[in-house]
């Protein structure tokens, strides 16, 4: 930060756990005091910039909250933690602030919120919604958002089964000892309220977001997904609905699988990278890719957050678009991809086909491995565009079903591209 002209910093202290632990970087003791108590930093006045990177949504919460209390400005990487309480940290930094700008020019000290790093690690994303759309409007915004899931995918694509996969992330680190925050979209869950919110001006509460996870795919949804020139992505969705290609209609926000075109700007997120696809108005589809988490990409968003802060260019309020017009109904509209485990016997697609027409399900494709076991196969039903709890109370029917040797597995697929 100091080789720029414009901006210069000093990092005066850093709260750890065990300051004795030894670490890879140096430390200069004369300017940077490494502590263990938090308050140390919270109630120095001369500390403008608090930099929370703990996680959680207990202890950090307390921090960011009583920093920005404080007067300090705050960078964070904490995605629970904004996406939890995103309306009450907009109403603190508004009300620091209008409560700075009554004492006065000579007294008046603006807090800052940056959190770049919450969201696709070292993609700026957050920026670009801040600053870049403006003048435009945005119709979807569609996130690789989780780097251990879309490894653990690309695996499952080359033939991996799912527990032999998620043993190899967390051997290398990617997934934790309890991985459900990443397989079961949690993670993602957080990212995509945050991005909605950016994109929309609406605040979606996560627990009324609707997260189906990656535990349910298997080897075998990849192959048939090969077969209709596609793959799978863990994938965050937030979109206006649209009849006729208008999108005036209400904000969905869901985590699922999908089932992604080849040819698609997200089918080229591999590894542990992320990717985001914004479509709006005036500049059709964009794309965003890059590295999804990690030391240094993590760190590259935190130090150029903290670099706006320093230089006034961070923008005064965290999200700037507000709106108050727009309904928000989850049960969204898609085609979806339905893979049914079967025992096999006569007469299965006319019942799949009659308890479809009985919930307003349209089929579009019915797609069918060779069988080499008839007490366990597998069959594949596309539809057409409908709404998800269409699909899923089929999928509880199916599942009644005797032949049927398991839930079915459901999730959308891009299918207008």
């Amino acid at each position: 930060m100091n080789r720029l002209k414009s901006t210069s910093a000093t990092i005066t202290k850093i709260c750890v756990r065990d300051a004795n632990k030894p670490r890879d970087f140096q430390i200069d003791s004369s300017i940077t005091q490494v502590v263990t108590d938090v308050s140390s930093i919270l109630n120095d006045d001369s500390i403008d910039l608090v930099v929370e990177v703990a996680g959680g949504t207990a202890f950090a919460k307390d921090a960011v909250f009583t920093a920005l209390k404080a007067g300090k400005s705050v960078v964070t990487a904490n995605k629970a933690l904004i996406a939890e309480y995103l309306d009450e940290i907009v109403a603190l930094v508004d009300q620091v602030n209008n409560a700075a700008g009554s004492r006065g020019k000579e007294e008046k000290k603006v807090v800052k919120f940056g959190y770049e790093a919450s969201v696709c690690g070292g993609i700026p994303i957050i920026h670009t919604l801040q600053s870049a759309y403006k003048g435009d409007i945005i119709n979807e915004v569609q996130g690789i958002c989780n780097g251990t899931t879309n490894y653990m995918l690309g695996k499952m694509e080359d033939g991996a089964d799912y527990d032999e996969v998620l043993k190899e992330a967390q051997d290398l680190g990617f997934a934790e000892a309890d991985p459900t925050a990443d397989v079961a979209g949690h993670d993602v869950r957080a990212k995509i309220a945050i991005l909605a919110k950016l994109a929309f001006g609406i605040t979606v509460p996560i627990d009324t977001i609707p997260c189906m996870g990656i535990t349910d795919i298997s080897v075998v949804d990849f192959a048939y997904a090969k077969s209709m020139g596609c793959t799978i992505k863990l994938v965050g969705t937030a979109v206006r609905q649209s009849e006729f290609g208008e999108h005036d209609g209400a904000l969905s926000v869901y985590v699922s699988p999908k089932l992604v075109p080849l040819n698609h700007l997200l089918a080229s997120a591999t590894g542990c990278g992320n990717a985001v696809a914004v479509d709006s108005s005036n500049l059709g589809t964009a794309s965003f890719t890059g590295p999804g988490a990690g030391r240094y990409a993590t760190a590259n968003s935190v130090v150029a957050d903290a670099m706006r802060v320093v230089n006034g260019t961070c923008p005064s309020s965290p999200f700037p678009m507000l709106s108050n017009s727009i309904d928000v109904d989850n049960d969204f509209v898609s085609a979806f991809y339905i893979r049914i485990s079967f025992q096999d016997g006569l007469g299965i697609i006319r019942s799949v086909g009659d308890l479809a027409e009985t919930q307003g399900v349209s089929i579009h494709s019915i797609l069918q491995q060779p069988i080499t076991d008839r007490m366990a196969a597998d069959t594949v039903v596309t539809t057409e565009a409908c709404k998800y709890s269409q699909v899923k109370a089929l999928c509880e029917l199916i599942e009644k079903e005797e032949y049927a040797l398991s839930a079915p597995v459901f999730f959308p697929m891009i299918s207008d591209y």
